[in-house]
């Protein structure tokens, strides 16, 4: 409940503020806005609706039913369009939010209006460089919130992390990173000749792509020259190319757990799994992990049993279990006392340093991509159950705001891939209309929109069952 909860506030913001970027920019150039809403209001159930003009409400006056336009020559005319402000409201639907933009082919638009002539406050009569500004403005809030929420965090929490040199039980290496020439133990310490300040995942990414990458082994450096045919993919998955090297160190068993059942007690020492030899926590978190990817697609209650039964070797002694139905044997692993280098920011420094950490962010993102369009790739897409597993079980302020800034960035990124009834598909076709000075007709406009619509729907369908299938552990 608690990841849910999360999920749903940095949804909530992160929507708001995209939709506001819209809106505002809309308001910049004149065009109105006829609904704001937070979720999808579909089939027009809703928690809660207005038209308002709050500010003007509260000063005691109603907006005008008639709305006076003045022509070129300053005479004043009759728009014959009943505008009562913008309607605000929040949907039943949490899958997303939208404005009502007039005169803007979407799947909300009503088609008899596209049959009348286009009127000045219409999206579709102003030039193409305000209709591409005002389809930007939500990505482009996107960014921006990213930045300032990393910018903030910095302010607050500051930037703790544990320097290479100061990791004594160094790094743990997968086979194929000991196949390249890595050994359990290895410090990485520069990645193609630029020093690595902090370990993270993020410098997996750079190994997948560098040339050389140089270890500190027995007190020495050397340098390891890198495969040319790296895959990042690859590198994570089933198993992790490098990671911190963590001693098995039994600290407390949980209530109730498998673990408790067979007597394991801190301090015990766990030699084997399976009969496959187990020398620091690394391997046996390989090894737990790695036992869903054992059942077929057609498995049964059955199969799960036994792949969860496992044999294991402590102090020792043989001794059999059955792990919980998510695999976990039930401890608590202490971890390496590692010195914590600390970076404090005030409101101004931590500014640059926010756009930087952002920017990184974007940019890794993007890098990516390239791997969705690969048959591994495409089996990583997650949908809103994967979203909410990313969540810590606890809540963490500065957990959850990083988290809110990093889905700010993947928010904005996904509205600008050139799909229609995206962002980035209306931003293409302006981008067209600037270029070729021809604008698309309205008809085909309607077209592409719901070829976009259901695109988009079929891609929620296929991260939606990548998610249910990894909760099921079923490897496809």
């Amino acid at each position: 409940m608690i990841q849910v909860l999360q999920l749903i506030a940095a949804f909530a913001l992160l929507i708001l503020l995209h939709e506001g970027g819209h809106f505002l920019a809309a308001k910049m150039f004149k065009v109105r806005v006829e609904k704001f809403y937070l979720f999808f209001d579909a089939w027009n159930l809703r928690f809660f609706s207005t038209y308002a003009d709050w500010f003007r409400k509260l000063c005691g006056k109603q907006p005008a039913v008639k709305k006076f336009i003045k022509d070129k020559k300053g005479k004043e005319i009759q728009d014959g369009y009943e505008y009562e402000g913008t309607e605000y409201g929040i949907g039943w639907l949490p899958l997303g939010g939208y404005v009502k933009i007039s005169g803007m082919v979407d799947e909300s638009m009503d088609m008899e209006q596209l049959k009348k002539e286009p009127q000045p406050w219409e999206f579709r009569s102003k030039p193409a460089w305000q209709r591409l500004i005002i389809m930007l403005g939500g990505v482009i809030m996107n960014f921006i919130t990213a930045f300032v929420i990393y910018s903030l965090v910095l302010c607050v929490w500051g930037d703790s992390y544990i320097e290479p040199k100061d990791m004594t039980y160094g790094m743990k290496f997968s086979a194929a990173a000991k196949h390249d020439g890595f050994l359990d133990g290895d410090i990485i310490t520069d990645i193609d000749g630029k020093a690595v300040r902090k370990w993270s995942t993020a410098c997996i990414r750079d190994m997948s792509n560098a040339k050389t990458v140089t270890v500190l082994r027995d007190g020495a450096s050397l340098d390891i020259d890198m495969p040319e045919d790296m895959n990042m993919l690859e590198m994570i998955d089933p198993e992790l190319y490098v990671q911190e090297r963590v001693p098995l160190n039994i600290d407390s068993i949980t209530p109730g757990s498998p673990a408790e059942s067979i007597g394991l007690r801190p301090g015990d020492t766990i030699a084997t799994v399976n009969g496959v030899p187990v020398t620091d926590f690394n391997d046996l978190t390989t090894i737990l992990t790695s036992l869903p990817s054992t059942l077929s697609e057609d498995a049964i209650a059955a199969d799960t049993l036994k792949a969860r039964n496992i044999t294991l070797t402590v102090n020792g002694e043989e001794k059999s279990v059955t792990l919980t139905s998510d695999f976990k044997l039930g401890f608590v692993n202490k971890l390496p006392e590692y010195k914590i280098t600390t970076i404090e920011y005030n409101l101004f420094s931590s500014i640059p340093a926010g756009v930087t950490l952002g920017w990184n962010q974007l940019c890794g993102y993007v890098n990516d991509l390239k791997y969705i369009f690969t048959a591994k790739g495409a089996k990583s897409v997650g949908g809103p159950i994967g979203i909410v597993q990313i969540f810590p079980k606890v809540w963490d302020w500065m957990r959850f705001w990083m988290l809110t800034a990093f889905l700010s960035i993947v928010l904005g990124v996904m509205n600008l891939l050139p799909i229609p009834a995206l962002d980035g598909g209306h931003a293409v076709l302006a981008v067209w209309e600037i270029i070729t000075r021809r604008k698309p007709s309205d008809k085909f406009l309607e077209k592409v929109q719901y070829v976009g619509l259901w695109l988009i729907i079929a891609l929620m369908v296929f991260a939606t069952w990548n998610d249910i299938m990894r909760l099921l552990h079923i490897n496809l």
